[in-house]
């Protein structure tokens, strides 16, 4: 059974910041493309931050480029969003995502985590 476990997620002050980590099970981590999504109430699911397999290449959306960095740990099965400069449009519901078949940018994931909420004041 796949696991995608969030944690780290809270509140923070704009221009704070927070670190997600997503602690992965039952399947094997190394072959799977990572990566974050966020979703607001009423807005669809959106792309943030997506990881290679080998962890060599990174892709960013637009909004959190340059303030976000995903990174990830083969040995631990552990993905990590490092996020700095937050804003209150980053406040949010962040999700952890594997996909088999596709790559960081492209990301179609086969699995998600629950989820853990970000909230950013202003």
């Amino acid at each position: 059974q796949v696991q995608l476990v969030e944690s780290g997620g809270g509140l923070v002050q704009a221009g704070g910041s927070l670190r997600l980590s997503c602690a992965a099970s039952g399947l094997t981590f190394r072959s799977y493309a990572m990566g974050w999504f966020r979703q607001t109430p009423g807005k669809e699911r959106e792309f943030a931050a997506g990881i290679s397999t080998g962890g060599l290449v990174t892709r960013y959306s637009d909004s959190v480029k340059g303030r976000f960095t995903i990174s990830r740990d083969n040995a631990k099965n552990m993905l990590t969003l490092q996020m700095n400069s937050l804003k209150s449009e980053d406040t949010a519901v962040y999700y952890c995502a594997a996909s088999f078949t596709t790559g960081a940018g492209n990301l179609r994931p086969d699995y998600w985590g629950q989820g853990t909420q970000v909230t950013v004041s202003s």
